[in-house]
């Protein structure tokens, strides 16, 4: 049986070699972007990935989104919650909009998408729900206050919604990568980026494929035991 998923943010960056990776294993696979047309006109082509373009912080645009993606590609089996942005900056210095756009898009966005999708894999008896966290949201980061609040209440929300699926053969876990190569980190100034990497103990950044390697551990069928997790994936930069 062919299993749908669903990549948020998948045409960029982790959400390319996420969506890539599923589409390898043989998921059929819909990678939602927001904006970037151009972008996901050229990832579609190079990839064959089907794209769907919704903003993941709207609630009512996430149901249309899913409604689309089932009418095309059949029900999602598989939600991997990956989107995400940062609008950083000092508390004494930090507007609400960027409070808000970080919530919204980073947190608000894993209710909206799960809403639009849990019925489904509950009428179904089947589910894989995957929320890329943070190693931040685990450990804070200066300037960080609304992305580090966003990326730890996805570790909560992953452990309840994970005691509400389990009986349903629904699983929800969550990924909180470290570092790693992306257009976000490399606009790090170079100075900057060694003193980080100088706390990893692998001393290195990581891959987009190496979190698209954890993804598919846990979406696989046989994942079924594993629930309510957090799989760390930073080189050793954290650990508790």
């Amino acid at each position: 049986m062919t299993r749908v998923a669903v990549v948020t943010g998948g045409t960029r960056g982790i959400g390319e070699a996420i969506s890539i990776a599923l589409n390898a294993a043989g998921f059929l696979v819909a990678a939602n972007y927001a904006g970037n047309d151009e972008r996901a006109k050229e990832f579609s082509q190079r990839t064959g990935i089907a794209t769907f373009k919704f903003d993941v912080s709207d609630f009512d645009q996430c149901e249309r989104g899913i409604q689309k993606i089932c009418q095309s590609l059949g029900p999602v089996n598989v939600l991997v919650n990956n989107a995400g942005i940062t609008r950083d900056g000092t508390m004494h210095k930090m507007s609400f909009d960027q409070w808000d756009a970080v919530i919204q898009t980073n947190l608000s966005s894993c209710f909206n998408m799960c809403r639009a999708v849990i019925e489904d894999m509950r009428d179904n008896c089947f589910g894989r729900i995957i929320n890329i966290g943070s190693v931040n949201g685990q450990a804070g980061q200066y300037g960080q206050v609304n992305y580090a609040a966003a990326k730890s209440g996805i570790h909560g929300f992953t452990k309840a919604l994970a005691k509400e699926g389990a009986a349903k053969n629904i699983t929800v876990n969550a990924i909180a990568p470290g570092y790693v190569s992306t257009d976000m980190v490399k606009a790090v100034p170079e100075k900057v980026l060694d003193k980080i990497i100088a706390t990893i103990p692998v001393r290195r950044i990581g891959e987009a494929a190496d979190i698209a390697r954890g993804v598919l551990f846990l979406a696989a069928d046989e994942a079924g035991f594993i629930t309510g997790s957090t799989i760390d994936i930073n080189g050793g930069q954290h650990m508790y």
